[in-house]
């Protein structure tokens, strides 16, 4: 029996560049709490940002933030992982070296930029509705460092192996979405933030089913006991998942209905047969 739901957002429940959610998945979201089904939403993206997105059911559902970083139940921190302070400055000043990226800095309270940007700064404010704060340097900032991203309006294709080149082997580097390259604390993801999560709940991994579209989501999409990648996923991601879908909504809907998961087999599904 399927009892958490955990889908990340750009990609995957959010397609081709949507920043809100269809009205109908908050109804989905309704009739699966009914079934006992809980949902969570996982995402690079930074709890304030996820509480606007969901606003219907927003006290109704859970929250895996900054890719993991941060998971919250109810009013109830479940999970944080923290980047050290000397990693993060080093991060920071490589990426002033590269150049063509801006930095986004995730605490519990707030993002923060030092970016000057007007583009950026109209990106995160006004497009994906971000909480962010202006500094002249992220040095400055006291707060515990949950995450740190890199945002190159060229996308990542460069951005990635610079430096999973020169902090691979400190931090887990990975894409989320098509701009930005996330370093995410150490412990700390979708799929560890999902397993404490469902620990909290008192679910077995079996009873989980996860939704997810790039390497941010590997984790997660091997926690759960179903998953499903994207169609339209990075490559390589429908190996660590069970199922390939077109989408997340028509897979609700199925479980909402009949409890029965229906959709194309995975490339690891079919090297399993």
């Amino acid at each position: 029996m399927i009892k958490l739901i955990a889908s990340d957002l750009d990609g995957t429940l959010l397609r081709n560049g949507a920043q809100e959610v269809d009205p109908k998945v908050y109804d989905l979201i309704r009739t699966l709490k009914e079934k006992g089904v809980h949902f969570a939403a996982a995402s690079g993206r930074q709890l304030y940002s996820l509480r606007r997105l969901f606003e219907p059911v927003k006290d109704e559902i859970s929250y895996i933030a900054e890719n993991g970083s941060l998971c919250i139940s109810g009013d109830q921190v479940i999970a944080k992982g923290l980047i050290s302070r000397d990693l993060s400055l080093r991060i920071f000043e490589a990426a002033r070296e590269y150049g063509s990226c801006h930095i986004l800095l995730s605490c519990e309270s707030a993002c923060y930029t030092d970016s000057q940007d007007p583009v950026f700064n109209h990106h995160m404010r006004d497009v994906v509705h971000y909480d962010i704060k202006t500094v002249n340097r992220l040095e400055e900032v006291n707060e515990p460092f949950l995450k740190i991203a890199l945002c190159d309006f060229d996308g990542t294709k460069k951005l990635l192996p610079y430096f999973q080149e020169r902090f691979g082997d400190e931090i887990k580097v990975v894409t989320s979405g098509n701009l930005w390259v996330d370093f995410i604390a150490p412990d700390a993801n979708k799929g560890t933030a999902l397993q404490a999560l469902a620990s909290h709940l008192g679910i077995k991994p079996e009873e989980c089913v996860a939704f997810g579209d790039q390497y941010n989501d590997t984790e997660m999409l091997q926690f759960a006991g179903t998953s499903y990648a994207m169609s339209t996923a990075a490559p390589g991601i429908a190996y660590y998942a069970t199922y390939v879908t077109n989408s997340v909504e028509e897979v609700l809907e199925d479980i909402a209905d009949t409890c029965l998961l229906y959709t194309s087999p995975s490339p690891r599904d079919r090297q399993k047969s």
